[in-house]
């Protein structure tokens, strides 16, 4: 049992020598593909290097053009090359240059002749399983691609969609059924030569010229007209993330690799000097095992979990989410207050002196940020500066939450306070929002303020709470709200005031001779009776009595 290598390349071409001559010294003969886009020195170069190399060959170079059919006729000639010059070769393993060798050749022909007449090709049927990321699948065969994916995409997605109105359509030659798979197989020598003498072969061909991307899907699918028996697997380990790019493996892989027993990895960072001086030293030691990939891959799948979902609350430069894409719009959950530190003295105090975390006073206040303690920075080096602040509300609170995530987060807020953050409260199933509503007019009230100013701003008030509550309210809402009138509030204080310990102190039971004081209020039915009177009516407040004259009338 012998395999041949053929190497599709076109960047690294040091590297692409290091291989071959590590697989040409265990007798492995190599026929290498240099894409013809690769200045003719270079090329010079890597031959003149290789040129001791008796096992080591060039085929006829093609310029590649990426989901093409050039590709295709790349490895066509290479496998042409090897099997005409090498007559022992009994198996042809396709690589690429960015493939590394894990284990000794010795070890693959083991495994190959352990094996016999078995062709190693990921081939999958197109209907039975959704095998690419983001493209096209059984039109990729009935539809023409005329223009390239990479340079003409106007015209790639213009020429698809016209086939499409118009019902265009191609028919597979006779006797063939697509599939699709990895491009890296191990192919017997036998599948490969009545391939190449296939009496269909060029009308095959030139169907699949017009395919797209037709290295994943010509091998894969004229393999099932020829071969014996088919292992739809590559011997070639690869990991794709949630693009369909290749992962690409660092030295740190090293280990993973190593105790993975697979024959070889793609795709290997040229500068992965670990991986390279380890596997192709000699050094690795043959051994009979089955090739186990498995604790790479959990690997690479909590990669590409982190990669797409992410750390709930963390959004920074290197991974900034799509919308709707965060695993979790903020770190921890925290408790949001509208309305307390307006009806209760000293609330903020009063609560900071039983919370188990930070109590802030109005994070969103016009004049900026009120950190706990009075902070002007908070842990992050978030500033208090209201332009800093206002340029992005929602990522400001994020990356508090963030930063504070040891411990747990209350602030205050209220209407007068930027409302930016309004986008992110319903929708956070961490916010834990209480609001008094109405409770904006008691400064309003205590300022005895009832012009046509006054009146303005008590409608600018009431306008931006209305908002905030019918979004707090929206069935799609995932925030824990309660919510009551100042009305309510002022009846019964004790059950509002507990359910907030509840979420900053738990286990905290408020009796009522600890509870703290609310604000002066008299008068205070009177004050939106005359705010009704002029035309400004006050919806959320609940009912107060208008107690006590008219002013005009205690006037005189």
């Amino acid at each position: 049992m012998s395999v041949g290598v053929t190497i599709l390349c076109h960047t690294a071409l040091h590297r692409v020598a290091q291989v071959a001559r590590h697989l040409a010294a265990q007798g492995a003969p190599v026929v290498i593909h240099v894409d013809a886009a690769v200045a003719q020195d270079r090329v010079t170069a890597l031959q003149e290097r290789l040129a001791d190399l008796e096992a080591v060959r060039f085929c006829a170079r093609h310029r590649i053009d990426w989901g093409g059919w050039s590709i295709v006729a790349a490895q066509l000639d290479a496998v042409r090359e090897l099997l005409a010059h090498f007559p022992g070769a009994t198996h042809v393993l396709a690589l690429s240059g960015a493939c590394l060798p894990l284990r000794p050749v010795d070890d693959l022909e083991a495994y190959l002749a352990a094996h016999p007449d078995t062709d190693f090709i990921e081939s999958v049927h197109t209907q039975h399983v959704a095998w690419t990321v983001g493209g096209l699948e059984e039109e990729r065969f009935t539809l023409w691609f005329p223009f390239s994916f990479k340079r003409q995409r106007q015209l790639f997605d213009a020429a698809v969609t016209l086939q499409r109105r118009l019902g265009l359509r191609r028919e597979m030659p006779a006797g063939l059924v697509a599939h699709l798979g990895s491009q890296w197989w191990c192919l017997t020598r036998a599948t490969l030569e009545a391939i190449l003498n296939d009496p269909a072969r060029p009308a095959i061909d030139r169907f699949f010229r017009n395919v797209w991307i037709p290295d994943e899907s010509y091998f894969q699918t004229v393999t099932r007209r020829h071969a014996r028996h088919i292992e739809s697997r590559s011997l070639t380990l690869a990991q794709f993330d949630f693009q369909g790019k290749p992962h690409i493996l660092y030295d740190d892989h090293r280990d993973m690799l190593a105790r993975s027993d697979c024959f070889v990895a793609r795709k290997a960072w040229p500068q992965a000097n670990g991986l390279y001086g380890h596997f192709l030293s000699g050094a690795v030691a043959p051994r009979d095992a089955e090739p186990d990939p498995a604790e790479l891959r959990a690997a690479f799948d909590r990669a590409h979990y982190r990669r797409t979902r992410g750390r709930a609350g963390l959004y920074m430069q290197s991974r900034f989410p799509n919308p709707g894409w965060e695993n979790g719009r903020t770190a921890r959950p925290y408790t949001v207050l509208q309305g307390f530190s307006e009806l209760f003295t000293g609330f903020a105090d009063w609560l900071a002196a039983r919370a188990e975390g930070d109590v802030h006073g109005h994070l969103f206040a016009p004049e900026g940020a009120q950190f706990a303690g009075g902070s002007a920075v908070w842990t992050g080096a978030l500033t208090d500066a209201a332009a800093l602040r206002d340029y992005r509300p929602r990522d400001y609170l994020t990356n508090l939450l963030w930063h504070s995530r040891a411990r747990a987060q209350c602030f205050q807020l209220s209407p007068r306070d930027d409302q930016g953050i309004a986008e992110l409260l319903p929708w956070d199933r961490n916010a834990q929002v209480h609001v008094i509503t109405g409770a904006w007019a008691l400064p309003l009230f205590r300022a005895g303020a009832t012009d046509a100013a006054a009146r303005a701003e008590a409608a600018r008030l009431q306008r931006r709470e209305v908002a905030l509550v019918e979004r707090l309210r929206s069935p799609t809402a995932q925030a824990r709200l309660r919510i009551c009138t100042l009305a309510e509030a002022v009846a019964e204080p004790l059950p509002m005031l507990q359910g907030v310990l509840d979420d900053v102190a738990p286990g905290t039971r408020l009796r009522p001779d600890a509870a703290p004081r609310m604000v002066a209020r008299d008068g205070f039915g009177r004050y939106l009776q005359t705010l009704r009177n002029e035309g400004m009516k006050p919806m959320l407040t609940g009912d107060f009595a208008p107690e006590g004259p008219r002013p005009e009338e205690a006037a005189q």
